[in-house]
Formats: structure tokens, C-alpha cells, sequence
């Protein structure tokens, strides 16, 4: 017995009022979960272009967010819901201790938050009865908070009814609360009628729905629906035979008709948006987001992509098999890199072209259209200072003849070009205008496949990244870009080396007219995006780039004087087209826009005859003139350290008097050429004859003439092509022939690959040559481990050895059949030698 018990009287009651004060400043001001309460309903998003005209409301009449009852919704996607957001759903009160103390675990493991505890109750609660700012409060007091309204909302309703509050106000993306929305704005039907793949699909979403919209990342969107049915599995919900059925069920996408301009457009606002503020404020509504789309040329560019791919369709001429349905657009600003007219596809409710799909941000191969960036590096002088090479310039000459390359698989690569026809000596700027192949591959081998990747992340791709296994075929559009990110890398080259990151969102308002963003103050002039200015490329080399595809007479030889890609103003323009005629490309800009066209199916479907210049290049021309009719003409404007020149065509050179074929070049100031044309040359004639003067021709026959004499690797082509004025005097004809090809008995390795001179090759001498422009390039590829050296032999004798990649000698030919093997010495003083290969010589 207390001999005080007036004093535990006291403190207990002292304890209560203090645990009833506690209690009540913890949630005592929290509602009480009713079936009113629990419905969420989202205030309208309202998303406008640039002069203030209304592109789409998000919710109100359009019914974006039609609830249902738990009966309604199919069990795939409830059972979906619980595997991945709550799988002990079933078993606990709507707090799970088990479920908190394993996110504790891993968190202090971790050193930082890596997992969360909320149960799909206490999910609801947050989202429907706390304040929108304590919602996404990070505190331990929200947590009891959601924790006691969870518990109370466990008591009051079932778990079925959970589920279906749950279900009816969760944002999916896409500007849908609730399942019905995200149904019909998905896969335009009812959620009534969802199947499996669909459902694990959506119930992958709520997780990160910008990064997972499927319209825009589709890949992204079917790993997480593996994910999903990966823990329907774990969770006994589905058999694996049923997941793996749901995986491999091609999706189609297909949102029911709703009032909306420019719909790609808006869901790409909605994922910029969620960047710039996260997804779940989106997903609170009741903004005002003022983007910079031109509604105005959105719609007549719309007009175009039909007529346009109407015309395509009609074609008499085109194959039978011929499909082509879908398109894609981006006009941006080069100064600012503001989006003022994006086209996913020509009909976003159209299911049988898969309409939904955002073909503006899909990843495809871009074909040609990638070339500029790789000539941009190589026409860098101090990227070849840096590697002690001579600088190419527009006029440097490459050889465009049949060549063989290796993989790294060690397997020969020998690109072909668009016509299937070789040019020989051919320059940067013709080669790069023309969207010759084969230079383009010369280029790319002699500045590296990383210089390549590193220069096209700088200028905004972002898919091309280091580590991963690319090829010279890189160059010909071996890997994947989108288009948004195409035009802004090509808007680097229009604004003169700066730069542009596509951006669609000028300023953001919440509905009382409170700015949650706006471009960042003061800007740049001639600049308006968010971000500071920035050189990824020498204005010089961006101008030369921006000379060569602008210059129509370089790409005649490929496209004629007249073409679809002249406008009625100075522009530059690359077209792109695959190998597989599965994709085509044009993009191009002037000082003032870049415009971007893809032109293919959405399901990867070949084309089957069009190409950049006639699928995407009419679309490209007719939006180009409309969008740049109201603006004055404006050329490029050259900056300062470039300097202006004649050249040989054939060397790149300075001409003699010799030289027939010349022009006049652009170079930047340093790499223009100081040495003569060796090219052309004089010779006597026997006028008398026809041939060349001898000793015993007669003097009234003696003709001063001029022949051109190329290098060994152009000796071939000029055979073949010489019946061409001025060719006369070069190397015999050659042709292929087979002879049996001894055993070596050497040491073989699939390291080291001979790649030139081909096996079996007849070659003939010629005694109206020197010398030293009859030899052959021996040459071989490495394999995986870069040797110390490789040392070439001919007959076993060595003739040459090569230190560093290109790994290759010329070796004076001389008569008789010759075996050619190449030794490569590794790290560590191993040897691996090549398979040898045989050629004849007479």
C-alpha cells in the first residue's frame, strides 16, 4: 500500500493528460475516413501553346477519372496491384510491422532510404485524407499519421472496398487517375475488358509512371511488367506458363477519341513536367502549363504528314508489299531548343498503326543521318594534333573503293554504298553531302568509334554510350536515336557549335496562379532555354558542316540539282535511311529551325523502296516552307578564322597547271594545303598513233598530254574506269581468280584476321607506272587484345611491321604467286599468327 496514494492518483492522471494531449496534437485534426472522402477527385491540368490556345484539359467532362466497384475490376489486375505494392495485403491491419522492420534493415544496411514500408492502405490514406502539403511531408510524425488512418480505415471497410478506392484514385500517368482512366487511355477499352499483360502492365506504372509510360519507353514499361509478373509468381497469383504467355503478348495501344490538340505533344509535357517538379505533384493536378508549341503549325504539319503519306500510298510504281503508315516531326528553335511542333504519328487514335505510340521520342535506327557528327570530329585540327595525325579538311580525298574491314567478332565488314557503285578519289565534301558509305566508314575508323560516341553525347544523344559494342557501322546508323534528340544534336551544328537540350515548358502555375516554374532570368540573347550557354563544337567546324549540306552542287551526284531538299532558301539537310528499308529520315535546319522527319511503321515493318529523299524528305520540304514563311531569308553566317581557297579535286591539293578538276574549298585557318597536285601529270602523246610517245616517234607526232596517276588503293578503280578522259596510263585490268591455297603450317588464331589484300586476288604489273605506285595494302585486325606490334611477312619474309591500329604496310609488288601471314606480339611476349592468305602476280 502507497502511503501516498494521492501522488499515483496525480501522476496517472498527470500521464493521461499528457498521452490525450500527444494523441491529440498527433491526429487529432485528422479526418474521419468516410466513402465520400476516399473518392479523390483531382482538379483539371490545363495545358496551353505558346499564344495562350488550350491544347487539352486534363480531367473534368473528358472523364478521366471514372470510378469503379471491386466487382468491376478484373482479378489480373487487382492480383497485379497486390504482388507489386503490397503482397500481404490479405494478412495484415493495414500497418505491416513485418514489412517496416525489413525497409528499417535495409535502409541502416544501405546507409540511406532503398525501400519504403506503406501498404496499399496506407497509400489511400495519404493520397485522400491528408493536406496536399503534409502528403509529401519526410517526417516520423506523417508516418504515425498515415499508420492511424490506415488502422482506422481497416476498421471501417473491407478489404475489396480498399482495393477499389485504392484502384479509382491512383495516378497511372498519362494525365489518368484511377484504372477506368488508365484503361481507355492505354488501350482504349473498358477496364472491365483488361487481360493479364495488360493489367501487369498498368500495375507497373503508378511506381514512376513518366519513366515507365509505355508511349514513350516502351522497353522501360515491359521490364517492369516482367517485374510485376515476376512477384504475381512469387505471390502464387499466376502459374509461370500464364506470366510468360502475358510477356510475350504483343500490346496494342489504342486510347479511346477525346478532345485534344497536339496529344503526343501533351504526354511528353507530362513527362517533362514530372521532371521539373516530380511526378507525384502532377498527378495532384491543377495546373496551368504554358509550353512552347505552335499550335498553329502543329496542325498544318499534321495536314502535311497525311497528304504526304497519302501520295506515298498511291504510288502506282511502288511494290506491292510496299507499307508505309506512320510519321514522326519535331520543329525546334536552335537557339533555345524550344519544341514548337511535335507529331508522334499521323492518327494518335488509329490501333492499326499503333497511333499512341510517340514515334518523336522512340528509339530507331537513324541511317545516314548520323554522318555529320562523325565528319565533325575528323574535321577537328586539335583533335588531330592531339593524336598526332594530319588534319582532314573538306578537301582531303578518300579513296572510295571496295574495302575490307573486321568486326570484333573477326569477321570481314565490307560496306556498300546506297548506289552499289564505287567513285574512287572522292572528297569530304562530296562524300559527306552525296551520303557516300564507304567514307563515311574511312572516316569513322581512322577517328575511332569512342570519339564518335563521346561527340554525339555532347551534342544531346544520349542512347550512344560508352562500354557497349559498337562497329564502324555506327556511323551508317548501326544504333538507336530518338528524334527529339536528333534535331536538337543538329541543332548544334545550326547555332554554331552551342548547346540544345529540346525542351516543350516555358512556365508552370498551380490554380491560384502561383509560379512552380518558370525558364530561368535573365536570358542569353537569341537564347531562352533553362540552360546556360554551352559549346560542345568549334563554331568553325559547325560552319564547315553546315557548308557541306547546305551546298546543293555537292549533292547532285546523289540526289540531282533539284531535288525535294532544296528550298527556296539557304538550308542545310542530311537525309537517313536503313539498309532494310525499315526506317528514313531527313533532317535539316536554317539559322532559324530545325526540323526533324521520320517516316516508317511502328511495328519495324520494311518500306520496301523509300528512302529519306522520298519518304521523309517531301514531308521535311513542304513543313520547312510553311513554318518559314513569315520569316525573312537569312544565310549562314561564316565566323571569323576560316579561310577560302582553289583546290585539285582529285588530291585536295593546290593545283598545277596541270590539274583540269578543280575548286574552290573552305578550311580553317591552319590545315589549308601547301603542297602540290601529284595527280596530274605531263606526258608526251604519239598523236600519230593514239598512244604514248616512244623513242622512235616521229616529232610531228609528239603531243604534250596530261594523265592522272592515282595512289595504289585507287589503282583498281582506275582501270576499270578507264575509258574516262584523262585515265589513260594507269594499272592493267584486274580480275578475280581461284587457285589452290596451300597450308602454311603456322600457328593460326581467330585474334588476328588478315583483312587486305583479298585471298585469291590476280594483280599485273604495268610498265608505264613507277615503281612506287604498284604496291598492294596488307592489313589485319586484332581481334579483342590490341597487340605490341604486328609484323607482316610475304613469302615468310617480313616486309613491314605496324605499331599501332590501323595495323597495316604497303608492300611493292613483284611477279609470282606470293603467301602473305601477319605475326601479332602480345603483352607478355605471346605471338598469335593469322590465317595466310594467297595472291598472284603478274
Amino acid at each position: 500500500m502507497f502511503k501516498r496514494p494521492w501522488l499515483l492518483i496525480a501522476a496517472t492522471l498527470i500521464a493521461l493528460t499528457c498521452l490525450i494531449l500527444a494523441g491529440y496534437w498527433l491526429v487529432g485534426d485528422l479526418p474521419a475516413p468516410t466513402a465520400d472522402n476516399l473518392r479523390a477527385v483531382t482538379a483539371s491540368t490545363l495545358i496551353f501553346d505558346r499564344n495562350g490556345q488550350l491544347i487539352y484539359e486534363s480531367i473534368g467532362k473528358e472523364g478521366k477519372q471514372t470510378p469503379l466497384s471491386f466487382d468491376e475490376m478484373p482479378e489480373a489486375c487487382w492480383h497485379a496491384t497486390v504482388a507489386v505494392e503490397d503482397s500481404r495485403f490479405f494478412l495484415h491491419p493495414g500497418v505491416d510491422l513485418l514489412a517496416i522492420g525489413r525497409a528499417a534493415w535495409l535502409n541502416w544496411r544501405n546507409g540511406g532510404i532503398v525501400s519504403g514500408a506503406s501498404t496499399l492502405t496506407q497509400q489511400l490514406a495519404r493520397n485522400t485524407l491528408m493536406t496536399t502539403e503534409e502528403r509529401y511531408e519526410q517526417s516520423f510524425r506523417r508516418k504515425l499519421r498515415e499508420a492511424w488512418l490506415a488502422l482506422r480505415i481497416e476498421q471501417r471497410f473491407s478489404k475489396q472496398d480498399i482495393l477499389a478506392y485504392y484502384h479509382n484514385q491512383v495516378y497511372y500517368g498519362n494525365f489518368a487517375h484511377g484504372l477506368e482512366a488508365a484503361a481507355q487511355a492505354y488501350f482504349g477499352k473498358s477496364a472491365r475488358e483488361l487481360d493479364l499483360a495488360e493489367c501487369s502492365l498498368l500495375a507497373g506504372l503508378p511506381q514512376n509512371p513518366p519513366g515507365y509510360n509505355p508511349l514513350h519507353h516502351l522497353e522501360a514499361a515491359r521490364l517492369r511488367q516482367s517485374t510485376v509478373l515476376g512477384q504475381m509468381i512469387l505471390n502464387d497469383l499466376v502459374s509461370r506458363e500464364e506470366a510468360e504467355l502475358a510477356l510475350a503478348e504483343t500490346l496494342h495501344f489504342a486510347p479511346n477519341p477525346f478532345t485534344i490538340q497536339a496529344p503526343h505533344f501533351a504526354s511528353y509535357v507530362e513527362s517533362q513536367a514530372a521532371g521539373l517538379l516530380g511526378f507525384d505533384r502532377i498527378s495532384r493536378g491543377g495546373l496551368r502549363v504554358h509550353t512552347t508549341l505552335d499550335l498553329d503549325w502543329q496542325q498544318q504539319s499534321e495536314r502535311i504528314v497525311t497528304r504526304r503519306l497519302d501520295q506515298l500510298a498511291a504510288d502506282r510504281e511502288a511494290p506491292p508489299d510496299r507499307r508505309v503508315q506512320n510519321a514522326a516531326v519535331v520543329i525546334l528553335d536552335p537557339h533555345s531548343g524550344a519544341i514548337r511542333t511535335m507529331i508522334g504519328s499521323p492518327d494518335y487514335f488509329d490501333p492499326t498503326i499503333d497511333g499512341a505510340v510517340n514515334g518523336a521520342v522512340a528509339l530507331r535506327q537513324p541511317g545516314s543521318a548520323i554522318k555529320p557528327i562523325t565528319y565533325a570530329v575528323a574535321l577537328d585540327p586539335q583533335r588531330a594534333a592531339d593524336s598526332g595525325e594530319q588534319p582532314l579538311t573538306a578537301a582531303s580525298v578518300i579513296a572510295d573503293v571496295r574495302t575490307v574491314f573486321s568486326t570484333a567478332e573477326g569477321e570481314p565488314y565490307v560496306p556498300q554504298n546506297y548506289d552499289r557503285t564505287w567513285h574512287g578519289p572522292v572528297g569530304i565534301r562530296t562524300a559527306l553531302a552525296s551520303s557516300f558509305n564507304l567514307p563515311a566508314v574511312k572516316v569513322l575508323d581512322r577517328i575511332g568509334v569512342d570519339a564518335l560516341i563521346r561527340q554525339a553525347q555532347r551534342q544531346g544523344i544520349t542512347s550512344f554510350r560508352p562500354g557497349q559494342r559498337y562497329g564502324l557501322a555506327l556511323t551508317l546508323g548501326g544504333s538507336e536515336v530518338s528524334l527529339v534528340e536528333l534535331s536538337g544534336a543538329y541543332g548544334a551544328f545550326a547555332n554554331g557549335g552551342l548547346a540544345v537540350e529540346p525542351y516543350a515548358i516555358d512556365r508552370i502555375e498551380d490554380a491560384d496562379g502561383n509560379m512552380l516554374f518558370e525558364i530561368a532570368e535573365p536570358r542569353p540573347p537569341g537564347r531562352t532555354a533553362p540552360l546556360p550557354e554551352k559549346r560542345v563544337l568549334d563554331q568553325r567546324i559547325a560552319y564547315l558542316i553546315t557548308d557541306i549540306l547546305s551546298d546543293n552542287n555537292a549533292r547532285a551526284q546523289a540526289f540531282g540539282r533539284n531535288s525535294i531538299l532544296r528550298l527556296t532558301r539557304p538550308a542545310a539537310v542530311k537525309t537517313g535511311t536503313t539498309t532494310d528499308w525499315r526506317d528514313n529520315w531527313t533532317v535539316g535546319y536554317t539559322p532559324d529551325l530545325v526540323t526533324g522527319v521520320w517516316v516508317g511503321n511502328a511495328d519495324n515493318t520494311p518500306m520496301h523502296g523509300v528512302s529519306g529523299v522520298s519518304g521523309a524528305g517531301p514531308i521535311w520540304h513542304d513543313i520547312m516552307e510553311m513554318s518559314h514563311h513569315n520569316l525573312p531569308v537569312r544565310d549562314f553566317q561564316q565566323p571569323p578564322g576560316l579561310v577560302r581557297m582553289e583546290v585539285c579535286a582529285d588530291s585536295g591539293l593546290l593545283p598545277t597547271e596541270h590539274c583540269s578538276r578543280r575548286h574552290s574549298e573552305l578550311f580553317i585557318a591552319g590545315t589549308e594545303p601547301v603542297e602540290f597536285d601529284t595527280v596530274y601529270r605531263p606526258v608526251l602523246l604519239d598523236s600519230c598513233s593514239g598512244g604514248r610517245a616512244g623513242p622512235d616517234t616521229p616529232d610531228n607526232c609528239l603531243e604534250q598530254g596530261t594523265i592522272r596517276v592515282y595512289s595504289p588503293e585507287l589503282q583498281e578503280w582506275a582501270r576499270a574506269h578507264a575509258d574516262n578522259a584523262g585515265l589513260a596510263g594507269n594499272l592493267d585490268d584486274t580480275h578475280q581468280f581461284n587457285v589452290p591455297v596451300p597450308g602454311s603450317g603456322a600457328t593460326e588464331s581467330d585474334q588476328l584476321v588478315l583483312t587486305s589484300p583479298d585471298p585469291d586476288r590476280r594483280f599485273r604489273l604495268s610498265e608505264s607506272l613507277p615503281d612506287e605506285l604498284q604496291q598492294v595494302r596488307i592489313a589485319a585486325h586484332p581481334g579483342l587484345e590490341t597487340p605490341d606490334q604486328v609484323m607482316f611477312l610475304v613469302d615468310g619474309n617480313p616486309v613491314g611491321k605496324a605499331l599501332h591500329v590501323p595495323f597495316e604496310v604497303w608492300w611493292q609488288l613483284s611477279p609470282g604467286p606470293h603467301m602473305i601471314s601477319a605475326v601479332a606480339e602480345l603483352a607478355g611476349g605471346d605471338q598469335v599468327t593469322a590465317k595466310a592468305l594467297w595472291i598472284d602476280v603478274q
